[in-house]
């Protein structure tokens, strides 16, 4: 176990941060929540519901989150499921417009170090 020390869980509006998903878990931690610490170098912090258009999206860019990789642990991700997503990847997908869905409230706040609060409203799935 690390001793490493994780950043506060607040979310985009300073508030406690929500859960992202424990099926599958997620996180940086694998604790089911977008906690990011100064050892998370991709900054894994922006909760989203994955679509098939950002998976494809990713695997072109050589990151497929689709395949299973058992001995990695990791299930493999299909459209609908939530993920805690590098923000620069997120970025990324936005300006080719291919980006997924953003919680809010499950997206951690050191996300905008990286993208801007009102571009991650755009796509917000858990406001009014």
């Amino acid at each position: 176990m690390s001793d490493e020390q994780m950043d506060e869980s607040l979310n985009v509006f300073g508030e406690p941060l929500d859960d992202c998903s424990r099926n599958p878990l997620t996180g940086f931690f694998r604790d089911g929540c977008c906690n990011t610490s100064q050892q998370d170098a991709g900054s894994h912090t922006v909760c989203v519901e994955l679509s098939a258009e950002f998976l494809e999206f990713s695997r072109l860019r050589g990151n497929d989150l689709s395949t299973a990789r058992p001995e990695l642990g990791f299930p493999g991700l299909k459209p609908g499921d939530r993920w805690c997503l590098c923000a620069a990847r997120w970025l990324e997908a936005y300006e080719a417009n291919a980006a997924p869905r953003v919680w809010l409230t499950r997206t951690h706040q050191r996300a905008l170090e990286v993208t801007p609060l009102n571009v991650l409203r755009e796509f917000a799935i858990d406001l009014n």
